[in-house]
């Protein structure tokens, strides 16, 4: 039973490790032979856990996205305490995100621009994620509004990764200001109809 643990603490150190210098550099930036030292991990331990780099790019998608649905679900529940609507606290939740120390984007866009290969199971992985987020951004539209103003979340979930590719560009959180009085406006419009 001890082993199995130290086992799986090992796995840990490499995906968070992998996680934050991939996001930090990108994932053609980052080689094996890094995360092996910064992890502080044998070579060997590495490819115990994921046999190739690719395989550990997409563990390492895997394990961003369960970190990305926590941050939103605590982030969202902090907000809608005193905003009383699951679309503003979304909207929140992603400003806070965007002016976190060290904020690359989504890490999610930032690996299928590096993913050339239309086949790689990163790219692949990428696109579910985002048929999720979507789903995501829909499920908040109809507990707020109700599911008549769902037929804005395709919108709107553009307006968010344009949003996301704006923010990291300028700098600045600004845009989603925009974004956000943006997408309530589409969604009361919706509701109009």
């Amino acid at each position: 039973m001890e082993k199995k643990h130290a086992t799986s603490d090992v796995r840990q150190r490499i995906l968070e490790t992998a996680d934050r210098l991939f996001y930090q550099h990108g994932l053609r930036a980052v080689g094996i032979d890094r995360i092996i030292a910064e992890a502080d991990v044998a070579k060997m331990s590495l490819y115990k856990h994921f046999p190739s780099k690719d395989e550990l790019i997409l563990a390492v998608l895997k394990y961003r996205e369960v970190q990305i649905q926590e941050f939103f679900g605590a982030a969202m529940h902090q907000h809608e305490k005193r905003m009383k609507s699951k679309l503003r606290a979304f909207f929140a939740a992603l400003k806070d995100w965007s002016m976190s120390p060290g904020f690359r984007g989504c890490a999610f866009q930032n690996a299928r621009v590096e993913l050339a290969d239309p086949n790689h199971p990163g790219t692949q992985f990428v696109r579910e994620h985002k048929q999720r987020f979507q789903t995501f951004i829909t499920g908040i539209i109809e507990e707020s509004l109700g599911k008549g103003s769902a037929k804005a979340a395709p919108a709107i979930n553009l307006l968010v990764e344009g949003v996301v590719v704006t923010s990291v560009i300028e700098g600045s959180p600004h845009a989603l200001d925009v974004a956000r009085d943006a997408a309530l406006k589409m969604v009361e419009n919706e509701k109009i109809v």
